[in-house]
């Protein structure tokens, strides 16, 4: 008992609140921007769906190592982007915590509009057409009639989306590098403590992980059925 206190007190704890952190801030993010582009994909035609939907589905079915490669080219200060946010806005993005919530967001975000989209989809077309032969506008019937009805899916959504932010490594360690105490999420620390085979430190962090992902399966599952049932 005296060396697990011990242990405990030696463990750095950064990498859980710089993950906890990260996984909030790009679901909140994701749960905005996924609501809202699913709303436009569902009412778009179906060869623009088709499009658009490829599109912003592409992160979930690419490696991360692929979507990290392509935020570093975008946002490095060697490339023009990266250097206007840096020189005019004093914003930068490589090897900060800003990466993080960047690269998680951008592989997360799927999941959110794909949740999302699923779960308009299943709401009966009936309830909009009533919507609209009672004056409703789009904007009104987005918010009073798709959202309270597709409810349960965008909460599992949003979930999924936290739970993948969370555990994110490809992209964040290319974009964000691996900055104890800065960029340093619960992933990469693993990741490293195993190069350096100290794997006592990674055993903690993969139970903590796992933990945190069975918590987060319960809550999906008990939320999900609490809106259904309502």
């Amino acid at each position: 008992m005296h060396d697990l206190l011990t242990f405990m007190q030696k463990l750095d704890w950064s990498p859980l609140f710089i993950s906890l952190k990260t996984g909030v801030v790009a679901t909140i993010l994701c749960f905005f921007l996924g609501t809202w582009l699913a709303g436009c994909v569902y009412r778009a035609r179906p060869t623009v769906k088709a499009v658009l939907d490829g599109i912003l589905t592409l992160p979930m079915v690419l490696p991360p190592t692929v979507a990290g490669f392509f935020l570093l080219l975008f946002f490095s200060l060697r490339r023009p982007f990266g250097k206007y946010l840096y020189q005019v806005h004093g914003i930068k993005v490589v090897q900060t915590w800003l990466g993080c919530i960047l690269a998680a967001t951008i592989i997360a975000l799927p999941l959110m509009y794909r949740n999302a989209r699923a779960a308009f989809e299943l709401v009966d077309e009936n309830l909009v057409y009533a919507a609209r032969t009672m004056g409703m506008s789009e904007t009104a019937i987005f918010f009073r009639v798709l959202l309270p009805t597709a409810k349960p899916g965008i909460l599992s959504g949003v979930i999924l989306t936290f739970a993948r932010a969370l555990g994110e490594y490809g992209a964040t360690s290319m974009l964000a590098g691996n900055i104890p105490g800065k960029t340093g999420t619960i992933s990469q620390r693993i990741a490293m403590v195993i190069q350096d085979g100290n794997y006592a430190v990674a055993g903690f962090w993969t139970a903590v992980i796992i933990l945190i992902a069975f918590v987060i399966i319960v809550i999906m599952n008990l939320t999900a059925g609490r809106a259904r049932r309502e």
